[in-house]
């Protein structure tokens, strides 16, 4: 994930675009959650954020656990609409929002008090100076109660004007893209990403998303050469185990870099599959 455009810089600039806030008062900020199934993790994604605004939005693609039920006693504006891709379910989520402002979570992520209190900063004292900011996303594994001190942290942005970035259209890439020109700050707290359960279900949820990304390959008419099907595996464990720094976390981190590596192979595997049984018809090559 990452955003296309813009100017990085501080989050602590001077700027005038949305009144100033009281301390405890919600913000001109609209917050959405895209969710299915996440009964047993939301509960703790609205509570860490609910005091930062009046309009939280969780659109559900028809869970089965009581989510639903649990994100509106939390009162969270619940909103159902059938998955059409990660991409397009968090526009859906944009265009439900009230304010200008929007900050979006998975609903697996917790944010942390430092992040929280610097966000109400950034809003004090004339409003956001920026456009857009990155926020740090640090993972937490089974059996950790926050992240590792090394772990590796993404800085996506999550944190924007509507009128400057959306999300994009696509099926699997989960990033914002923003506006030419925009002007791009960064947040020094983090996000807790929860995202695993458990091993199984690390590996369940990467073969999903691993058919996802082959429709969007075929979507997009991308032919990624059967070469790739030798190399993708150790490469992927190389990228996870120590680019992403999954070695700090011992045995553990050596078992979750093991399945994304098996995901990154399914990916390329099923994409040969379906050329194959296509006829191996002409596309145009890509990553």
């Amino acid at each position: 994930m990452r955003d296309m455009e813009g100017v990085e810089g501080s989050a602590t600039q001077k700027g005038a675009r949305v009144p100033a806030q009281g301390a405890g008062a919600p913000l001109p900020l609209s917050i959405f959650i895209i969710a299915k199934n996440e009964a047993d993790r939301i509960g703790d994604t609205i509570r860490a954020v609910r005091a930062l605004t009046d309009d939280l939005v969780v659109v559900d693609s028809g869970s089965s656990d009581g989510t639903q039920a649990l994100a509106a006693s939390l009162d969270a504006r619940v909103i159902h609409n059938a998955w059409p891709g990660y991409g397009p379910q968090k526009r859906f989520a944009e265009d439900q929002c009230r304010h200008d402002w929007l900050l979006n979570l998975d609903a697996d992520e917790v944010m942390s008090d430092d992040l929280k209190a610097e966000i109400r900063a950034v809003f004090a004292g004339g409003g956001p100076p920026y456009d857009a900011y990155k926020v740090g996303i640090a993972e937490v594994f089974p059996g950790e109660k926050k992240p590792h001190p090394w772990a590796y942290v993404l800085h996506p942005v999550r944190l924007y004007r509507k009128d400057k970035g959306r999300y994009s259209p696509s099926l699997v890439h989960d990033r914002v893209e923003l506006a030419p020109g925009a002007k791009v700050g960064r947040l020094k707290g983090v996000i807790h990403h929860y995202s695993i359960r458990s091993l199984g279900d690390q590996v369940d949820k990467l073969n999903k998303y691993s058919d996802q990304q082959v429709e969007d390959l075929d979507i997009r008419g991308v032919w990624i050469p059967t070469w790739r099907i030798f190399f993708e595996f150790p490469a992927a464990f190389l990228k996870a185990y120590v680019g992403r720094r999954h070695f700090v976390r011992g045995v553990y981190g050596f078992l979750t870099a093991m399945n994304y590596a098996i995901s990154r192979h399914l990916r390329i595997a099923k994409h040969y599959e379906r050329r194959r049984s296509e006829g191996g018809r002409e596309r145009k090559r890509g990553p």
